[in-house]
């Protein structure tokens, strides 16, 4: 018999019973289906992860000051101590210093009331200078950033983000009017176009920037402490160079070593494979499961196959009779599952893929079709059937014809 003829009365064999077929393909179906869903949802979280950082700035280091001990013993986090100054800042924007910096921004940070006529909202400010905006890539949807003058002068100007001037001003356009800030009248010179990028504690489109000067004086602080400072490398190849000429300015300038370093440093490479390691954990978990489906799926197979054997032992044993070989009955079984099992899998891979397109709109999350993933969940879908397969049909292949013809 050909492969042909062979994988005709395979299909025969399947349609015969269809109700049957379409169940022992259920459970390979839904861990078909359940895999790509899963990579997808991985894929996704992982793109919206690094396009929330990639938003952040370009070939960015963040220096943030290290923890703080109180009087009594208590440690504070990270970031809690005023170990950062306006000094640090110059040091790194030294070119001879740190030849690999393109760009620093100095920035202070502190949670405030923004008012509007009746309106208000409690935003963060930032203080901060003139090359906050092309550290960190912010671009403007309307309005200006505020100049060096400015800055030197402490003028009362602000620039909000998206989110702010929405919350603020509900029609209009907000640049040309006037907010107040613990009792200061600031005016609007532009609003920040939107980045997206958002963390647990922060929302890079919920913020009022404003000349750092000017936050000194609105929080009445003489202090040159800073919040953190944004250090542009001058690409991405020199980001690691930068990294090195950073964090020996400031060991430098602290007198301290690496092991009682009183800041830190993160990389956007270092975020992106912390929130990816968190992502892919749950990916793997999640396929730990959607595998179980398939493994059940596969023992479906494998038992409907059983019992096709069982029901067709006079069948076997007529063709047995009339020439046929064991490996031409091994191989009928063998198509047989492998067709339910591809199958089952191409349902499963058509069912992951709608839903991944349907998804998005009610989790609010992306979720990203993967072509190898598909690929692979195709090939599984074939193992399992094939794999599943080779007992029932050994167990066909090995039937005497004489005792086959006997069955009742």
């Amino acid at each position: 018999m050909s492969w042909l003829e062979t994988l005709r009365t395979a299909g025969a064999a399947i349609r015969a019973h269809r109700l049957r077929s379409l169940l022992t393909m259920l459970g390979i179906v839904i861990g078909i289906s359940s895999v790509v869903l899963t990579v997808g949802l991985g894929l996704g979280a992982q793109d919206q992860v690094r396009s929330q950082i990639n938003a952040l700035g370009s070939n960015l280091l963040i220096v943030s000051p290290g923890s703080s001990t109180g009087s009594t013993g208590v440690r504070g986090g990270f970031g809690s101590a005023a170990s950062l100054t306006q000094a640090d800042a110059d040091a790194i924007a030294d070119k001879s210093v740190a030849p690999d910096v393109a760009r620093v921004a100095p920035a202070t940070s502190t949670s405030t009331s923004l008012t509007n006529g009746t309106t208000n909202w409690t935003t963060k400010i930032v203080g901060t200078t003139t090359t906050w905006e092309k550290v960190r890539k912010r671009t403007l949807s309307s309005g200006r950033f505020f100049t060096a003058d400015e800055l030197s002068t402490g003028a009362n100007v602000v620039v909000l983000g998206s989110d702010t001037a929405s919350e603020l001003f509900s029609r209009g356009n907000p640049v040309g009017q006037t907010v107040t800030a613990d009792g200061t009248a600031l005016t609007v010179i532009g609003v920040l176009a939107e980045s997206g990028a958002s963390s647990d504690d922060s929302n890079e489109d919920d913020v009022a920037v404003v000349p750092i000067t000017t936050a000194q004086r609105l929080s009445g602080s003489t202090s040159n402490a800073l919040a953190s400072v944004y250090v542009e490398a001058t690409s991405s190849d020199t980001l690691s160079a930068a990294y090195q000429e950073v964090n020996a300015a400031l060991l430098t300038a602290h007198d301290v070593t690496s092991s009682s370093a009183d800041f830190s440093i993160a990389t956007q490479d270092a975020l992106l494979s912390t929130a990816n390691s968190t992502n892919k954990t749950m990916t793997i978990l999640l396929a730990g499961i959607a595998a179980i489906s398939l493994l059940v799926g596969g023992i479906g197979v494998m038992n409907i196959m059983l019992v096709s054997v069982t029901e067709r032992i006079r069948e076997i044993g007529l063709r047995k009779a009339l020439g046929a070989t064991p490996g031409a009955i091994r191989r009928q079984f063998l198509l047989e599952a492998s067709l339910l099992g591809v199958a089952g899998g191409a349902i499963g891979a058509a069912i992951g893929v709608v839903g991944a397109m349907v998804l998005p709109s009610f989790i609010n999350q992306p979720v990203s079709v993967s072509a190898p993933a598909i690929a692979a969940a195709l090939g599984v879908a074939l193992g399992l059937g094939v794999g599943f397969g080779v007992y029932p049909a050994s167990r066909a292949a090995r039937l005497t014809p004489i005792d086959a013809l006997r069955n009742e």
